[in-house]
């Protein structure tokens, strides 16, 4: 093992459990940096930028209309007013993201991405917001919370074809991703317990006014149940609790945070013992968030995490002291469009498994795209650091929180005159693209 510096490590540390450096922020040691990330109750930064109003959904369209251009634009109309609402929700959550200053925001993506939800499917920004702020709450506590929280939620209900399911005609859909990619993994329950988990879950309706998930009991099935080698009348919260206590979840959830915030490379068992300790019966996360930074492999040389997306463009939006919601409109599509290119825009996962990691990211389009939206952010801001530096690539250097250029990027930055166009080519060297 190779343990990279102090001040590498203190980077690595507001990359992963933020949205990279702000400035001046590397000037502080790593215990120090963990305190703020990790030790607020609230982070007041992101809490300065309250949720938007007007999100509720256009109401339900009547009869159809027997003048087809009437029912066609009003159709139109209203997939025009769900996209205002969900385009200003996402605007807002980036917002969060670039000014935060503690791990919850950072946590709170983590969240979205392993229980990964769609507006496409579910097409409520109100129902989209409820669970943003549901996995915020939770985002630092007991993962238990979360879980059960999630397990009842209306957006995730939505997407998972949960109200469908009613007593003598279970849907299997939350069931079964409920265990297999948000508290269990892959062959720890078996079709059985699919099915009889399905049952556990019925009753939950979506109320036509746009209100959030509600369970109706003559819906419910309320017969005996057979699951993870219990039997009794369980609901959704029992199901999720039977899941829960399942040897396999602490070590899968553990994985999973793993995989995103340290390093590709799995723990080995005796590291997941130590975290399973610090995460304890009461499942915190703060703990082991805690534990899994104080692990040798978070310095490890070899634990570089390619950056997602999102984390890339807020992080670079902090960089450049940018705050998307005061950008124009003309200048938000663009930033948009740039996430949408690159393959990632919150509340937009492609599948319930959530967006991938690592190289999936590093494509040439991906490349392509990225570089002609960090030339596009980079316009928008004032660099006067680097447009007034002797040396310019040390400069954007400083600015983007880079310990140091590799001799190769170097040699290529410094041919590169204007200073908006280096700092826009700085963002895509491996150096920053790369949580190194």
């Amino acid at each position: 093992m190779t343990e990279i510096s102090e001040r590498a490590a203190v980077r690595r540390l507001n990359d992963r459990l933020g949205f990279g450096p702000a400035p001046g922020d590397l000037t502080a040691g790593f215990d120090a940096t963990l305190r703020r990330l990790l030790g607020p109750a609230t982070d007041a930064a992101a809490a300065a930028l309250p949720p938007p109003t007007g999100l509720a959904p256009p109401p339900p369209m009547g009869k159809k209309d027997p003048d087809a251009k009437k029912d066609k634009d009003a159709k139109k109309a209203a997939a025009k007013a769900r996209a205002a609402q969900e385009r200003k929700l996402t605007v807002w959550w980036l917002d969060r993201m670039v000014a935060s200053r503690t791990a919850s925001e950072r946590l709170t993506w983590f969240w979205h991405g392993h229980f990964a939800t769609s507006n496409q499917k579910v097409r409520n920004a109100a129902w989209m917001l409820a669970q943003n702020q549901t996995q915020r709450t939770h985002a630092l506590g007991r993962f238990g919370d979360l879980a059960q929280a999630m397990v009842v939620d209306t957006a995730m209900i939505r997407w998972l074809d949960g109200q469908k399911n009613r007593k003598g005609s279970p849907n299997e859909n939350l069931a079964r991703e409920y265990m297999e990619l948000f508290t269990l993994g892959i062959g720890h329950y078996q079709e059985t317990d699919v099915a009889q988990g399905a049952r556990c879950l019925t009753g939950w309706v979506l109320g036509r006014d746009g209100k959030g998930a509600t369970l109706q009991r003559k819906r419910f099935d309320s017969g005996s149940k057979t699951l993870l080698g219990k039997t009794g009348n369980f609901d959704a919260k029992g199901f999720a609790g039977l899941a829960l206590a399942q040897p396999a979840s602490a070590g899968f959830v553990i994985g999973r945070l793993w995989f995103r915030l340290v390093s590709a490379t799995p723990p080995d068992a005796a590291t997941i013992a130590r975290l399973a300790t610090a995460y304890g019966a009461e499942r915190n996360i703060l703990s082991l968030l805690t534990a899994m930074v104080a692990e040798a492999a978070f310095r490890d040389a070899e634990s570089a995490l390619v950056k997602q997306p999102v984390e890339w463009a807020a992080g670079l939006l902090r960089a450049l002291r940018i705050q998307p919601g005061k950008l124009a409109e003309k200048e938000q599509t663009k930033l948009l469009a740039g996430l949408r290119g690159m393959g990632q825009l919150p509340f937009r996962p492609p599948s319930v498994g959530g967006w991938p990691a690592g190289a999936s990211w590093l494509t040439t389009s991906a490349g392509v795209t990225r570089l002609q939206l960090a030339q596009h952010l980079v316009k928008q801001a004032e660099i006067p650091t680097v447009e007034g530096a002797k040396d310019k690539v040390a400069a954007a250097a400083t600015l983007l929180g880079v310990d140091t250029w590799t001799e190769r990027t170097k040699a290529a930055l410094a041919g590169v005159k204007d200073p908006k166009q280096l700092t826009a080519l700085a963002a895509c060297t491996p150096e920053y693209v790369v949580s190194g």
